[in-house]
């Protein structure tokens, strides 16, 4: 064969091999147009399904605000009202604390001289049971108003019934009756009686007030102080513990 024809024939087979791997070539850039289009399409869904899930949870959040302030407005009505029922415990304890003083004052004044054979006979009956004698005894101060007679009634009482589940509520109205008395060195000891040895009794609140405000009478600010402060960590919703913090402010 000439050189010519050889020559020519590589060339023709040349061509040939080039026009066939042409289209693998635009097929692999179609491939890959593709692949980037579905990326593209994953990445779309992801973004739109976010937004809807941030959508979502924003809108829960707006809804959990909404509950959160409604709560807060009742929380603040239930707190205003709360206080406006302890102010008016406050005035009524001041109020009943005030007429007693004044209906025993007056009482003094109408009470007949008595004997020491009249004084025996209103001791107290041994004849009683322990809820008898003690309703006797809270009757002569809410009751008859009989405040003097209302002493050795409870003061038999203590004797009497030295375990009675009444014990630390005698030594309060004890105390309450001599204070009202100006006996104020008798009632702190029976208002002390109470703070110190019965901690379970709910007696025991007004007895701190009542004993820190005798202290403080007496001159004791000091430890009236430090009572009051006591009052108020120890029972800090009580109508005594609010009155503490009034009479604090003052020392």
């Amino acid at each position: 064969m000439k050189p010519n024809t050889i020559l020519a024939a590589i060339i023709l087979v040349s061509g040939s091999s080039q026009l066939w791997a042409a289209p693998a070539a635009v097929s692999d850039a179609a491939g890959a147009n593709q692949t980037i289009e579905q990326r593209l399409s994953v990445l779309e869904n992801l973004m739109r399904n976010r937004n809807l899930i941030q959508a979502e949870l924003q809108t829960q959040l707006d809804q959990l605000q909404d509950e959160v302030s409604q709560i807060r407005g009742v929380t603040e009505e239930q707190s205003y009202k709360l206080e406006k029922v302890l102010q008016r415990q406050r005035e009524l304890y001041q109020e009943i604390e005030t007429r007693v003083t004044q209906v025993y004052e007056q009482s003094k004044q109408l009470q007949p001289v008595v004997t020491p054979d009249s004084a025996t006979a209103q001791a107290v009956s041994t004849d009683l049971s322990e809820n008898e004698a003690y309703d006797r005894a809270v009757a002569l101060i809410m009751k008859d108003k009989r405040y003097d007679a209302a002493i050795p009634e409870f003061e038999g009482f203590l004797k009497q019934f030295p375990n009675s589940v009444y014990i630390p509520n005698a030594h309060y109205w004890l105390g309450q009756l001599q204070s009202i008395k100006n006996q104020d060195a008798q009632a702190m000891v029976h208002f002390r009686t109470v703070v110190d040895q019965f901690a379970d009794s709910n007696k025991r609140p007004d007895a701190m007030l009542k004993l820190g405000t005798l202290l403080q009478k007496v001159g004791q600010s000091a430890d009236a102080k430090a009572l009051f402060e006591n009052l108020i960590k120890e029972y800090p919703s009580t109508t005594a513990a609010k009155l503490a913090t009034e009479r604090l402010s003052k020392i």
